[in-house]
């Protein structure tokens, strides 16, 4: 045998040992990793984590993008049930759909004038009533209510008020499911959150909600009741930045507990104007409602008199008319006076200059009729005046104001 054969045979008994040696080898490595397994499967059974992949690396960033767009989503519950939604469930079967029938034509046919809002606002045995505006109403010979659910019955009314934009009406109260109950409009801070409920734009959008803050409150509006062109009155509102539109007059304005804090009358519509509406605050229209639905009118008291604010009057006439004192620089003048009034009972004479009601400064015409409508008929107040120059004081009651 040569050198190669030789080198054959022990070339062969090397390979077999270690082919050997190898086979133990991968026969120990095998025991060990079963009972590696086994050891620690348990282990792996109580963590609460998935084991890491070993198939992704650390910096795999494609392979990590992949997986996370593939996991499942993530079930995420909302409350809707919210302090708002809270708030309009209370009041928003109690706001209601205003329809204005008025006859026109030849024929005298019937027909819809107009669209507002209204707050039912009591329930009493067989009748309920409601609260709207003054203008939601004003020329209508029949009225009808849209209820939440659609639902139209007829509606009568009992009284209106021009001056305040208010009116009352009343209906059955069997249909009537809910009733706003009335808040402390007092208390009513700017910045407090307000919802505006209504049917902007007619009953195709009824039962709209809008959501705002009290943007100011004691705004003073002037309003010009008989349109001559002059002011009579400074409406007492409160602004708000919730939406409302044409429709939701009369409609309700209400704080989050869902109490009524006001009656939604009218909004500043120009084109550079965004966000203010205004409303009635309900502890100013309360009184006007009571009377309304107890005697179909507002029982105002009244002075009889004529008046003129003395800002009106030249400041020649001040001093060579009036004969004021240089202090005196606010006030009305009397005009005229009704002999059979308080005033002509208590001894007002013309060109009387008024200054103090009932111990309140008098500035003009709106700022009298102010302080007179906030007290009764019959109540005794005291009125200070200059006559000729001179200082006077004098205790009148005040009467009932007629109407016409």
């Amino acid at each position: 045998m040569g050198y190669y054969d030789q080198d054959y045979e022990e070339y062969n008994r090397k390979q077999k040992g270690n082919r050997g040696g190898r086979f133990l080898s991968g026969l120990t490595g095998a025991i060990l990793g079963g009972l590696l397994v086994l050891f620690s499967m348990p282990i792996l059974a109580n963590m609460d984590f998935l084991p890491y992949d070993f198939s992704m690396g650390e910096d795999d960033e494609d392979t990590d993008q992949d997986q996370t767009s593939n996991a499942p989503a993530k079930n995420i519950s909302v409350d809707v049930n919210t302090a708002v939604t809270k708030a309009v469930d209370k009041v928003s079967k109690a706001v209601v759909g205003v329809v204005n029938i008025q006859e026109a034509g030849f024929w005298n046919e019937k027909g819809e004038a107009g669209t507002g809002s209204g707050v039912i606002y009591k329930k009493e045995g067989d009748n309920a009533f409601v609260v709207t505006n003054y203008h939601v109403i004003a020329g209508a010979s029949q009225v009808e209510l849209s209820l939440s659910d659609g639902t139209r019955i007829p509606a009568e009314i009992l009284g209106s008020d021009e001056l305040m934009d208010l009116a009352v009406l009343r209906t059955e109260s069997k249909p009537v499911e809910q009733v706003a109950e009335f808040a402390n409009s007092d208390n009513v801070k700017p910045g407090e959150p307000v919802i505006a409920i209504g049917n902007p734009l007619g009953l195709q959008f009824s039962g709209s909600v809008t959501q705002g803050i009290i943007s100011g409150t004691e705004r003073a509006i002037p309003v010009d009741s008989n349109q001559d062109g002059e002011v009579d009155w400074n409406a007492e509102v409160m602004q708000t930045d919730a939406a409302i539109n044409p429709g939701n007059s009369g409609g309700a304005l209400v704080n989050i507990d869902g109490k009524l804090i006001g009656i939604n009358s009218m909004k500043i519509a120009e084109s550079a104007v965004e966000g203010i509406g205004l409303a009635i605050p309900i502890n100013l229209a309360a009184p006007i409602i009571d009377d309304l639905e107890k005697y179909g009118e507002v029982r105002r008291p009244f002075l009889g008199i004529g008046m003129r604010s003395l800002n009106e009057v030249s400041s020649y006439h001040w001093e060579q008319t009036l004969k004021l004192p240089k202090e005196v620089s606010s006030g009305v003048v009397v005009m005229s006076v009704n002999p059979v009034s308080p005033a002509g009972q208590a001894g007002l004479k013309e060109l009387d200059v008024i200054t103090e009601f009932d111990g309140q400064e008098v500035k003009d015409i709106i700022d009298l009729r102010k302080q007179l409508y906030k007290k009764k008929v019959g109540e005794s107040v005291g009125l200070t005046f200059y006559r000729a120059g001179e200082k006077k004081s004098v205790k009148l009651k005040l009467g009932e104001e007629q109407e016409g």
